[in-house]
C-alpha cells in the first residue's frame, strides 16, 4: 500500500515523531492509523528508556492559571540542551505537564518520590480495611496491592490518565516527547496551589 504524504502529516500532527518515523511507522501498519500511532508509542518507550541517563539540566519553568485564577502551577521541566528547552514542542510538553497538574491534582512526580512512611500508613489503612470486612489473609495481601497502586495512580503525576486521551498515562506522553525531541527530558518539580486550600502553620 502505498503511503500518502497526508498520511503522514496527519501521524506527525498526531504523535510529533519525525517525518521518517512516521513513513516506517505506516509501512510497519499497512496504512493502519490506530496500529502506527501504536507503533510510535513502543518505539518511543524504547527511546526514552535509552536516554534516561543522559543528564538533563536546561529547561523551562511553566507557569499556569486555571480556572478564572483559582488553580495555579508551576512546574519545571528539564532537557539536556538549550536549543530543545527553546523549541516550541518542548514549551508544549511543559505546558501540558501544568495542566494535568492542574487538573489531576497529583501530590508527587513518580512513586519512587513517596515518602515511605506515606506508603506504610496507606498500606496500614488498606490492611485494616481488608480485615473489617472480614478478608482473609491471602486475600487481604492482594486487597492491599490494589489499594496501593491505586494510591500511586491517584497521587503520581506520571501515573495519572492524561487529561486529553485517557488511553495514555502521563508517563507515555513523557516517553514520547522523548522520543520526538531526541533528548532525555524530566520533571524535576511543582507545586500547586488553589484558592481556599487548607494552609499549614
Amino acid at each position: 500500500m502505498a503511503i500518502t504524504i497526508d498520511q503522514i502529516k496527519q501521524l506527525r500532527e498526531e504523535t510529533g515523531a519525525g517525518v521518517l518515523d512516521c513513513r516506517k511507522a505506516l509501512e510497519a501498519s499497512d496504512g493502519d492509523f490506530p496500529k502506527a500511532v501504536e507503533y510510535l508509542r513502543e518505539k518511543g518507550l524504547g527511546k526514552a528508556a535509552k536516554r534516561a541517563d543522559r543528564v538533563a539540566s536546561e529547561g523551562f519553568l511553566e507557569l499556569y492559571s486555571h480556572g478564572d485564577g483559582r488553580v495555579g502551577v508551576m512546574v519545571e521541566v528539564n532537557c539536556e540542551t538549550d536549543f530543545v528547552a527553546r523549541s516550541e514542542a518542548f514549551r508544549k510538553f511543559a505546558h501540558e505537564a501544568a495542566l494535568q497538574i492542574a487538573a489531576g491534582a497529583p501530590t508527587y512526580v513518580n512513586a519512587e518520590d513517596i515518602p515511605a512512611d506515606v506508603l506504610e500508613s496507606e498500606r496500614q489503612k488498606a490492611l485494616n480495611l481488608a480485615k473489617e470486612e472480614g478478608k482473609p489473609d491471602s486475600v487481604a495481601e492482594r486487597i492491599v496491592a490494589g489499594r496501593l497502586a491505586k494510591f500511586m495512580d491517584e497521587h503520581c503525576l506520571l501515573r495519572q490518565p492524561y487529561v486529553r486521551d485517557d488511553t495514555l498515562t502521563f508517563e507515555k506522553l513523557l516517553h514520547q516527547n522523548i522520543a520526538s525531541l531526541g533528548e532525555n527530558v524530566v520533571i524535576r518539580r511543582f507545586v500547586r496551589w488553589e484558592v481556599g486550600e487548607e494552609v499549614e502553620a
